[in-house]
């Protein structure tokens, strides 16, 4: 994730670090960063991980700390959310799943639904207080449901494709998975894992080694020993295992074929990919 790491320092790592440089161009820490992509692939993960460099606050938001059954209360809520990130800011807000508080207006049938996307931009804009030193970071598995009101610069402008690991992001986790379990380094090989496992998210892939795991301890229960860890017992998880990201593909390609136009700049960065992947396998 270098590329995406490098978009997030220069949001507020950055301009914290060196004031100097960024008061010259009167660029201000903060800004707003949609990730979307497949789930499992790391967006939480990527936002706690700002979080801990800045050493700043981490404050995540979910649709169940915002919707209220009553007339007012989830635009409250939201502004309140926003209002805590100001007071401890220089830090992280974090909105999973953004589309399910901020879905396109035209298919919102309640009033109250369209005036929390109200709400939702006026929180953006600023138009309630200064959103300077807040990193905004929305994550979203079918970002095609966002509202366009959010897409205008300001907004969510930048968008984020966050995909499945490459070979080496899964040769890395691999190894942190495995790190202190039991295991023959001449025996561990991982390049056949990581080979049969193209496409796969973050999550599968340690699916693969908890899987492993999992009996090994049974065997363990049964034995009264530990047995290590082999390349074959990985190799026989990944045959027995699926990767999860295959449906979020067709949906997005199918949203990009619905949409059209309108949905050429989150999936121009998706095709990039499935260029890369098909090549790698």
């Amino acid at each position: 994730m270098a590329d995406l790491k490098e978009e997030i320092r220069m949001k507020i790592v950055y301009p914290l670090r060196r004031p100097q440089i960024f008061e010259a161009y009167d660029r201000k820490p903060g800004g707003t960063i949609l990730l979307y992509g497949p789930p499992g692939c790391g967006k939480t993960h990527l936002a706690r991980a700002a979080a801990g460099e800045i050493q700043a606050p981490f404050i995540s938001i979910s649709i169940n700390d915002v919707l209220d059954m009553w007339l007012g209360q989830s635009e409250k809520n939201l502004h309140d959310l926003f209002e805590q990130a100001r007071i401890h800011r220089p830090c992280i807000l974090f909105i999973d799943e953004v589309d399910a508080i901020a879905g396109r207006r035209s298919d919102q049938r309640q009033a109250g639904a369209r005036a929390l996307i109200n709400q939702f931009l006026s929180e953006l804009d600023g138009a309630d207080g200064n959103n300077e030193g807040i990193l905004i970071l929305a994550a979203s598995s079918a970002p095609w449901h966002l509202d366009p009101a959010f897409q205008r610069p300001g907004r969510f402008d930048r968008r984020l494709f966050v995909g499945p690991p490459d070979a080496e992001a899964r040769e890395a986790i691999l190894e942190l998975e495995l790190a202190g379990k039991p295991q023959l380094e001449d025996d561990l090989d991982l390049t056949p894992v990581v080979e049969r496992t193209a496409g796969w998210s973050g999550a599968d892939v340690k699916a693969v080694v908890d899987l492993v795991v999992e009996r090994k301890l049974r065997l363990s229960l049964r034995r009264s020993l530990t047995p290590p860890i082999r390349t074959r017992d990985l190799l026989r998880a990944v045959r027995e295992l699926q990767p999860t990201t295959g449906e979020w593909f067709r949906a997005a390609e199918a949203a990009a074929e619905k949409l059209g136009p309108g949905a050429a700049d989150f999936y121009a960065p998706v095709r990039r990919y499935l260029r890369r992947a098909g090549s790698e396998t």
